[in-house]
């Protein structure tokens, strides 16, 4: 039997999803500089290139897989708010409007060839009251996502409308992670 895959991170969503996927895998997510300068789109596939071959270098001869993702609006990315009040400004951002959320997912092969793809979605959210962001932002759930919301979780009472793929959303586009772990060599039965 081939050894599990490796996760490089500690995303509580991307863990879930790939259980229930059915993947076999372990935990390495190293710290890496998240900063970046490049727009979403190119970013997420930057930061997820950085995550995966950090967690190579310590795993060598494995499989890695990563993944970053960014909500983005009208050019802006947001990621995971510094604090309430910043979930709240994001939030009062994305209320009433469309906006675009890129994933970036990298894999590592044994043998240190780097595939990376990028999935992206719109998503439209209602309006959302001062009253309801107050709420929301009070829960706790925003303040480890990027755009300061979870689709899976209070938050889908905010969506009215998504075009694309509902788990890169979450964070980790289910789809492409098969397709590039396949390409990839990694048996997934």
């Amino acid at each position: 039997m081939a050894d599990p895959l490796i996760l490089a991170s500690s995303s509580p969503r991307r863990r879930e999803l790939l259980t229930q996927a059915g993947i076999p895998f372990e935990i390495c997510a190293p710290q890496v500089d998240e900063r970046c300068a490049l727009p979403p789109r190119e970013a997420v596939a930057e930061l997820s290139r950085r995550k995966a071959l950090a967690a190579a270098v310590l795993n060598p001869g494995r499989f890695v897989l990563a993944s970053d993702t960014l909500v983005a609006v009208e050019g802006q990315a947001l990621g995971k708010p510094a604090d309430a009040e910043d979930a709240r400004r994001m939030l009062r951002l994305l209320s009433g409007r469309t906006h675009s959320v890129h994933t970036g997912v990298t894999v590592v092969t044994p043998a240190g060839d780097i595939l990376t793809e990028t999935d992206s979605s719109r998503v439209t959210l209602d309006p959302i009251s001062e009253d309801e962001i107050y709420a929301y932002v009070a829960s706790g759930e925003p303040m480890d996502k990027a755009g300061a919301y979870a689709v899976q979780g209070r938050a889908a009472l905010f969506v009215s409308r998504l075009e694309g793929c509902y788990f890169g959303v979450m964070g980790l586009p289910l789809y492409l992670v098969r397709r590039m772990l396949l390409r990839a060599g990694f048996s997934l039965s």
